[in-house]
Order: structure tokens, then sequence, then C-alpha cells
């Protein structure tokens, strides 16, 4: 069994979790704003965007993107694509916890900031989001966990990350069964620690209030 190929799957992994993570928050929070905008255009677009990331199944998504993106002259490599996909598949999802959160705090407060005569940003920003934060720290690392182990998925993409790992390792003959019970623990890891940094972060932010 390659130890050395184990590092660098995992390593791929771990980037592959940041990348889809930061880029999914980054757009889901910009799709959130477009929903619960004053604009009808950007709300249908953001209305349009959800419905139709959420009913569509990732692994189609990351086989659309490997072998559609080269028909129409876009060239990315294989680590990318899957990140890029999995990020818009995932910030649909993190749209709907942002709106979700910004509906836990009180329409007073809203009004209240617009009879300081701010704007609807600095609404947002300063009143808005960092209450709504305390309500979606939860579901937002549930998506977390979600997301990290949806890239076992870019293994069909043709990624070199854990999973593919281990199908290289059951194909070879080398201990296959030594390699899914590796594989398997490091995914338990890395969500048990997502859960657990979600806690002490949520037991923060109780506090605070």
């Amino acid at each position: 069994m390659s130890w050395t190929a184990l590092g660098s799957a995992l390593e791929r992994t771990l980037g592959l979790i940041v990348l889809t993570y930061i880029g999914a928050l980054a757009l889901g929070i910009v799709l959130a704003v477009f929903r619960i905008s004053p604009v009808p255009p950007l709300r249908a677009a953001a209305t349009a965007y959800v419905t139709i990331f959420r009913n569509v199944p990732l692994l189609v998504l990351l086989v659309l993107f490997t072998f559609g993106l080269p028909n129409v002259g876009l060239l990315i490599p294989l680590f990318y694509n899957a990140a890029l996909a999995m990020a818009l598949y995932w910030a649909a999802f993190i749209c709907e916890v942002v709106r979700s959160g910004v509906r836990t705090v009180p329409r007073g407060q809203i009004e209240a900031a617009r009879a300081l005569g701010l704007t609807f940003g600095q609404s947002l920003t300063r009143v808005v989001l960092p209450q709504a934060l305390r309500s979606m720290v939860q579901p937002l690392a549930n998506i977390f966990i979600g997301s990290a182990l949806s890239t076992a998925l870019a293994a069909a993409a043709g990624v070199t990350e854990l999973t593919f790992w281990y199908q290289q390792q059951a194909n070879l003959g080398g201990q296959p069964l030594t390699a899914f019970a590796v594989v398997t623990a490091i995914y338990v890891a890395i969500t048990l620690t997502a859960g657990l940094v979600a806690g002490r972060v949520e037991r923060k932010v109780a506090i605070l209030r």
C-alpha cells in the first residue's frame, strides 16, 4: 500500500474541501442577498438558480462539467473543475440557510435600521447578518460536513483524492480492506472535527446573545 500516494490524495481532498466550501459560502451569501433584495430581477434570478441546482444530482453536475466544459473550449484542470462544480452546487443550499437565518431576525430590528437612515446593504451587514449568524452556525456546519463527504464523488471525475486512491489500491489488490479502513477513518475524523468546532462556535455565539 502506497503511503506516499495516500498523503497526496489526502492533500487534494483537503484542498478540495476548502475550495468547495469557501466558494460555496461566498456565492451562497451573494445569492441569499439577491433572494431578499427589493429588486425583482435579482430575486427571480437567485430563485431560479437555487431551484435548478438543488434539483440536479451532484454526480450529474460533476460529469457535465468534466465532459461538457471542454466541448465549449473551457479547459480546466480536473481538480479545479470538480471544486467549481461542487461550489456551485452547495451554494444553493447555503443560500437557503442564510435566507432562513435572516428571517429569524425580528422585523423591528430591520425597521429600526431603516429609521436610522441605513441603506439596504448597511442594514444587512451591520444589523441583520450578525444576528442571523447565531441561528446559522449548525446548519452551515452540516453543509460543510455534507460537502466534505461529497468530495468522494470527485473520483468519478478523475480527481486523485482519497476515494480514487482507495479504488487504485483495490484494483491493484494492495490490501483493499486496510485502505478502506484508512479512508473511512480520515473522513470520520474530518466530520467529527467539523462537528466539534461548530459546537464550540455555537456555544460561544449563544453566550453573546
